[in-house]
């Protein structure tokens, strides 16, 4: 018996150990399954009005494809907050724009196209700058990367977009890239192949949708992939 109940302590220990570590780190889930785009939904102005325009994004050979134009958006049916977002993607022919929007409310509410949001951008030579659209975003330096605080703004001929931090992040045209969007409140952390890009705070939204481009270029996406954050106040 005296052998016994060290083990039998040790294993309550062991046990409650494994339940914590399940609790702290929740299950990921890819938001793309592979065969179709059950649990998005398309907004294509376009397609409001043209019979004969084109659904931008469709499903390829395993993987979910922005196809440029029309203009629009592919739209999470759900919303989030506190999450890492793991894209991975590349141009499948001539390098151009598209980009991953977070914290997405109003649709159409910027030119009659784009939502409500925060866009991290992913043109190429760009990915990893923040585009602010009807949101706001802090970051720090930010008259330096901003530009004249006078002209800031979140609509029309604003300064919206806050360049990220580096340059030569992204892989050769071709190659697929990871892009990782940490959302944490409303604070807004980008990283590009692993390297850190952009950062910033004090965002006028920290919840919604979040949402995939069609907007000038193909993009070819093989991983979106969402991964809940627990905050420490959760626990």
């Amino acid at each position: 018996m005296k052998n016994l109940f060290p083990r039998l302590c040790l294993a309550v220990i062991v046990l409650n150990s494994a339940a914590a570590c399940s609790r702290a780190q929740p299950d990921s889930k890819s938001l793309f399954n592979g065969k179709n785009l059950h649990g998005w939904h398309a907004d294509v102005p376009a397609m409001d009005t043209d019979t004969t325009a084109r659904m931008p994004f469709v499903v390829r050979d395993g993987l979910l494809v922005s196809l440029g134009t029309p203009g629009g958006h592919l739209i999470t049916d759900g919303t989030y907050s506190n999450f890492r977002l793991e894209l991975e993607y590349r141009f499948a022919g001539k390098p151009g724009n598209c980009g991953a929007l977070v914290f997405v409310s109003t649709p159409r509410a910027l030119y009659d196209m784009f939502p409500k949001s925060i866009e991290v951008q992913m043109m190429h030579t760009n990915a990893g700058d923040f585009w602010c659209i009807q949101e706001d975003i802090v970051v720090p330096d930010m008259e330096k990367r901003r530009g004249p605080k006078e002209k800031w703004g979140v609509n029309g001929d604003k300064l919206r977009r806050i360049p990220n931090l580096t340059d030569g992040s992204e892989k050769p045209v071709g190659e697929w890239n990871k892009l990782t969007i940490e959302c944490l409140g409303n604070s807004i952390k980008v990283w590009m192949n692993n390297d850190y890009v952009n950062y910033g705070y004090d965002a006028t939204a920290s919840s919604g949708h979040i949402a995939l481009q069609s907007e000038g270029s193909e993009v070819e996406f093989r991983k979106v992939q969402l991964t809940p954050i627990k905050k420490l106040s959760d626990s």
